[in-house]
């Protein structure tokens, strides 16, 4: 028996059967604007809600009122309250210091940018062109 091209098997379908280059195995695949797990809790978390607070109406978000609530039962004695948010300390920690470091960046990022311009600046006010590249 001769192989060839058109051989059929095991991980070898049939041509018929092959993606056409460029044809996707889910055309279809997940709908645009489909929103994951953690876009849905953080829109849900952020939403706003009316809460009375020292006979005064103020408006906060619903993640502002958990974390109100949670540390309210902790200073009132509440054990796993108090565990709860002895154990979001050093996640809030990490957090400030992710968002110090990601300032500390961008300043760089910044810095890398602007003598980026400068040179560029001169390189055309000297009139050679940058788009030339080197021609010795």
């Amino acid at each position: 028996m001769s192989k060839t091209n058109n051989e059929v098997g095991y991980c070898k379908p049939p041509k018929s059967g092959q993606f056409k280059p460029g044809q996707s195995g889910n055309p279809k695949g997940r709908p645009k604007g489909t929103k994951n797990l953690t876009t849905d809790i953080s829109e849900e978390l952020s939403e706003k809600i009316q809460v009375k607070e020292n006979g005064k109406v103020a408006k906060i978000s619903k993640q502002r009122a958990m974390i109100k609530t949670l540390t309210a039962k902790a200073v009132k004695g509440d054990v796993r309250a108090i565990s709860t948010v002895l154990n979001l300390i050093p996640a809030a920690e990490k957090a400030q210091i992710y968002i110090e470091q990601a300032e500390k960046l961008d300043q760089a990022d910044a810095d890398i940018l602007a003598a980026f311009r400068e040179f560029t600046l001169k390189e055309l006010q000297s009139g050679s062109s940058l788009s030339n590249g080197d021609q010795s």
